[in-house]
């Protein structure tokens, strides 16, 4: 379990990484932001694929709340393994980017990627 860890937990390549910000505004005369460094869904997908295989993984949503629930569940020294984690609906697609962001939160209980949290 430790190696697959280390692999989930593997730095991502910088075409993987987008950045969006998050706070903005003016202090003292002077502006500023805070940007947020994220992971891509679909670099999380790859990550999945590359450590468990295509069959070795998968993710089920489902409602909760007003959000958005995501289990990843991977195949591990021979048994299923599920990690949750759960997200708003957002703004702008808010259906579609729920499901990304309750998976991307959901790959950070697997430790991909939570370096950039």
């Amino acid at each position: 379990m430790e190696e697959v860890m280390q692999n989930l937990q593997a730095p991502f390549p910088s075409k993987d990484i987008e950045w969006r910000v998050s706070r903005s505004g003016q202090s003292n005369g002077k502006k500023y932001a805070f940007v947020l460094a994220y992971v891509t869904n679909r670099a999380i997908q790859n990550r999945l694929d590359e450590v468990f295989g295509p069959a070795g993984w998968q993710n089920d949503f489902s409602d909760f709340m007003q959000g958005v629930l995501c289990t990843i569940s991977c195949y591990v020294d021979g048994e299923w393994i599920k990690k949750s984690d759960g997200a708003e609906q957002t703004q702008f697609e808010s259906l579609k980017g729920g499901l990304s962001s309750a998976m991307k939160r959901a790959a950070v209980q697997w430790g991909i990627g939570r370096y950039l949290v």
